[in-house]
């Protein structure tokens, strides 16, 4: 086939590799749903996949977890640093170290392949998923007060696992002689590097089939598109300075003591810079976010204002525009040997809410609010019905997402950091998994933040453990006294509780904390929503009486907060009330 130069790649082969890139990466994670065999893997969809030229520059991440993907050229340039020369087709890498890798947190491991054509190094790709156990102090990986890292879980730099095709065998067995679940962690890693091999499949295919110069000359061309849509989108912003704060509830250590992240959005030209400088320094406790993390989060946050039909193919050149500050030492750039288990929770959602709510005052007319606090966490004990020892996590009291300007927030979304690429689950998957029995599930009238768009619905939610005693980590949760920031006048999401009954007792929950369970407890969550966006007296009243009959709000909050009277027996809307209530002036009648 004729080998296209620079700059002359026709549309359709332009458009077909481009894609090609995308779909790979989806089918990625669909092989990792049909293969994996942990819940926050296998059901939750906790899995990231991506694709890297050999000079780490980022080429396709078109879904996943923020943290999981777009901060992981750091740990592409780390593999490419330590191996250089010695990297061979049919090696497979893992890494989970946030230091000596670059990545995000212990449970999310990676594995890397490099592919090659003809000997030549061209592409890396990524399988990443949260594995169902890491070692270290307990099960899960979110237990708050560790000593170190090291008491987090184990912390594996870039090393090889399988060599020219040769898996090492005394290496996945110090790794897995390590965790408490040998056998699933193995059926997951297996998954993982399968994934990976995936990829090299559909890339050398595509390679063989246009030749690599015309696959690469796409790639530029990729990049080079990305890079001036995105500037001609920052171009389109006013020049200045936008300010933005999120608080976590605390650090898992120094207990209701707030972590502060201050973000700084300076617009210049077509160029943007995101400082975190004013954010707090590093805390004892687990919340410390590491460069790759804090860099992902911000430069997801940006790409949320951006032309949203680019979403689908950000790569490098979308992040070039975007400089990303964090200084050493700080909560959003710990250094060694500092905690970071509760990171992609805490105070990876502040650094995303920061920066949102500093561009929604860029950029009103694409305001974002945050959306419901992660109320997630980690119960681990004995199955009676087979007598094995188990760990469990949920995302499924989440309350659901923040509006956007011109959109309410979607019901039923979970965790801003992930921007809902991580699900719910279903009970009777939780049901046949666990020995909790889920006795209510459901959304909760007036639990979301009012505006002119309103806020997802929170959610309540209650478990009976019919299993063992154990153990419970709340480190995956928040909002019990931080709320989700508002944007354009909106009002935020409400707090969040949570408790267990025991014996007629009422044992408060709180996020970061340790708790012990025991048969016969009854876990009860509820969790604040999204929160709104506009001043709620602006929202239609039609609207308004649809919720109060949906019973998303009562007639009281359709009243005081959006102002707009409602008969609670026609349920017809009073427009002469709701008029005064709101101010306006009355309406001449037509003569």
């Amino acid at each position: 086939m004729k080998t296209m130069n620079k700059g002359s790649v026709d549309a359709i082969t332009l458009s077909t590799v481009w894609h090609t890139f995308q779909s790979t990466c989806r089918e990625m994670r669909h092989v990792l749903d049909r293969t994996a065999q942990n819940y926050l893997m296998a059901q939750l969809h906790d899995v990231a996949a991506g694709i890297w030229d050999a000079q780490a520059r980022t080429l396709a991440v078109p879904a996943g977890p923020t943290s999981q993907l777009l901060g992981q050229k750091f740990s592409v340039r780390y593999i490419l640093d330590k191996f250089g020369d010695n990297l061979y087709p049919g090696d497979v890498i893992l890494n989970n170290d946030p230091y000596h890798g670059y990545c995000n947190h212990l449970p999310d491991w990676g594995f890397f392949r490099p592919i090659f054509y003809k000997d030549e190094l061209l592409f890396f790709t990524l399988a990443r998923g949260h594995q169902m156990d890491t070692g270290g102090s307990y099960p899960g990986g979110y237990f708050p007060d560790a000593y170190d890292i090291h008491a987090e879980g184990l912390c594996i730099p870039p090393i090889k696992v399988f060599e020219k095709g040769v898996e090492r065998k005394d290496v996945f067995e110090l790794v897995w002689n390590n965790v408490r679940w040998p056998e699933a962690v193995r059926v997951d890693n297996y998954a993982l590097i399968a994934a990976t091999k995936i990829c090299e499949n559909r890339l050398l295919a595509l390679v063989k089939r246009y030749g690599k110069d015309t696959v690469l000359d796409c790639v530029e061309e990729m990049l080079s598109r990305t890079e001036r849509a995105i500037r001609a989108e920052i171009a389109r912003v006013p020049d200045g300075t936008y300010c933005g704060e999120s608080a976590s509830d605390d650090d898992g250590s120094e207990h209701d003591v707030p972590v502060w992240v201050r973000c700084e959005v300076t617009v210049r030209g077509d160029e943007m810079t995101v400082d975190f400088s004013k954010s707090d320094k590093q805390r004892k406790g687990f919340v410390n976010n590491t460069l790759p993390s804090t860099y992902s989060r911000a430069i997801a946050g940006s790409f949320l204002f951006f032309d949203s039909s680019l979403a689908d193919f950000h790569n490098e050149g979308s992040m070039n525009p975007v400089k990303v500050v964090a200084p050493e030492g700080s909560v959003v750039n710990a250094k060694y040997p500092a905690t970071v288990g509760g990171s992609p929770v805490s105070v990876g959602t502040q650094i995303l809410e920061a920066t949102v709510m500093a561009l929604s005052q860029a950029m009103p007319h694409k305001a974002i609010a945050s959306w419901g606090r992660h109320r997630g966490h980690y119960i681990f004990g004995t199955d009676p019905r087979t007598g094995e020892r188990y760990v469990q996590t949920t995302f499924d009291s989440d309350g659901g997402a923040g509006a956007v300007w011109g959109f309410d927030g979607y019901e039923g979304a979970c965790t801003f950091p992930t921007l809902g690429s991580v699900q719910r689950g279903n009970v009777e998957e939780v049901e046949i998994r666990f020995p909790w029995r889920i006795l209510r599930y459901h959304m909760v009238k007036d639990l979301s933040g009012a505006g002119r768009w309103r806020g997802g619905s929170g959610m309540h939610w209650e478990a009976l453990n019919v299993g063992s005693d154990g153990g419970m980590a709340t480190g995956s949760s928040d909002g019990d006294q931080t709320q989700p920031p508002a944007a354009a006048g909106g009002m935020p999401g409400p707090l969040c509780k949570a408790y267990l009954q025991r014996d007629g007792e009422r044992i408060v929950v709180k996020p970061h904390r340790m708790y012990q369970i025991r048969n016969g407890d009854l876990l009860v969550k509820t969790s604040g929503g999204g929160s709104g966006v506009g001043d709620p007296r602006e929202r239609d009243p039609e609207k308004v009486l649809n919720d109060v009959i949906d019973e998303f709000i009562s007639l009281d909050v359709a009243e005081k907060i959006y102002r707009v009277a409602i008969d609670p027996i026609t349920m017809e809307i009073n427009w002469e009330k709701t008029r005064t209530l709101r101010g306006e002036p009355e309406k001449e009648s037509v003569k």
